[in-house]
């Protein structure tokens, strides 16, 4: 057997009876109705036969779940020392199989709406200072600086940090979504949600350099209209990208290399440092909800705590 089908095999393979055969009409509604990932599909399956196997521990037919016996399950899950990331994704997986039942007649009520979500923690992002960051967004000036790798990494760089966009918005990106007279870049993120966002002018001369003399180096019939390219002329990818990120940071110095997200980071909390209001913070990184942009008040406030303790008399 291949590998190929080996792995068919284990996402419909479960426990013995009743429980397979519900689970294997539960991977069709996972797959045809609700268009879940095949990875989803994994996850849940896994976290599903736990359950299975549980109810069966425990003496509990299928049919006789409710949210007591789900909470014992989750207590028991806690009890083996379970983190909050996977406590919470098993809660997920449990009310969409407890609707799917509902729905399917095989449970009278719909017992995992009932069940609450642990709240994830959520760790404070690692930033540069403003300074680190300038220093390491100076241009190199070596032999190379004028190769269109070079340019092309000066440029993501940049660009990622004047503006605070995801590295697959980055990617995402047309030459005529620049507006050179505006200084704005539009940007197409999550959702298919469309922003505007503003380019400083550093970020705006890497960009027109790479747009001048590095993209033709490399331009060719499968380029389109994409803004960053990769050696072979199609658009650049997210990893490529990641790859430049990196080499351009540590190529400044070790104790800035980064990826693209700490860019965004860094970004969003030298904008809030700078007086920028939430709000427009929000606007720029595209978040659409105002909880996800919170997180670098938190970072602001750490920073300032440590000027406090560092400059007041009676810190």
């Amino acid at each position: 057997m291949n590998e190929e089908h080996g792995e068919e095999r284990s996402l419909h393979a479960g426990p013995p009876g009743e429980g397979a055969a519900v689970l294997d009409d539960f991977v069709r509604h996972l797959d045809a109705e609700l268009g879940r990932s095949p990875h989803t599909v994994r996850a849940y399956l896994g976290d599903l036969r736990d359950l299975l196997g549980y109810l069966d521990r425990v003496g509990t037919r299928l049919e006789e779940l409710d949210i007591a016996v789900l909470r014992a399950w989750l207590a028991d899950l806690h009890g083996r020392g379970l983190g909050r990331a996977t406590l919470a994704r098993r809660i997920a997986a449990a009310r969409v199989f407890t609707a799917f039942l509902h729905r399917t007649g095989r449970l009278d009520h719909d017992f995992g709406r009932l069940l609450a979500t642990p709240k994830r923690h959520r760790p404070l992002p690692a930033v540069l200072d403003e300074r680190q960051t300038a220093e390491a967004l100076a241009p190199l000036h070596d032999d190379d600086d004028a190769s269109p790798a070079a340019l092309r990494r000066q440029a993501v760089v940049e660009v990622l940090y004047a503006t605070g966009i995801r590295v697959a918005e980055l990617c995402g990106l047309d030459v005529d979504d620049l507006d050179e007279e505006r200084g704005t870049l539009r940007v197409l993120g999550k959702g298919g949600r469309e922003r505007v966002v503003p380019i400083g002018r550093p970020a705006l001369e890497a960009l027109r350099r790479w747009l001048g003399e590095g993209r033709p180096a490399w331009a060719g019939p499968d380029s389109g209209a994409a803004m960053f390219l990769g050696a072979r002329g199609g658009r650049l990818g997210t990893r490529t990208a990641r790859r430049d990120v990196h080499e351009r940071m540590s190529a400044a110095s070790p104790e800035t290399d980064t990826a693209p997200h700490g860019l965004r980071h860094s970004a969003a909390t030298h904008l809030l440092n700078g007086g920028a209001d939430l709000r427009s913070v929000q606007e720029i990184l595209g978040h659409s909800s105002l909880a996800s942009t919170q997180i670098y008040t938190h970072v602001s406030i750490e920073r300032l705590t440590r000027v406090y303790n560092r400059a007041h008399p009676r810190a």
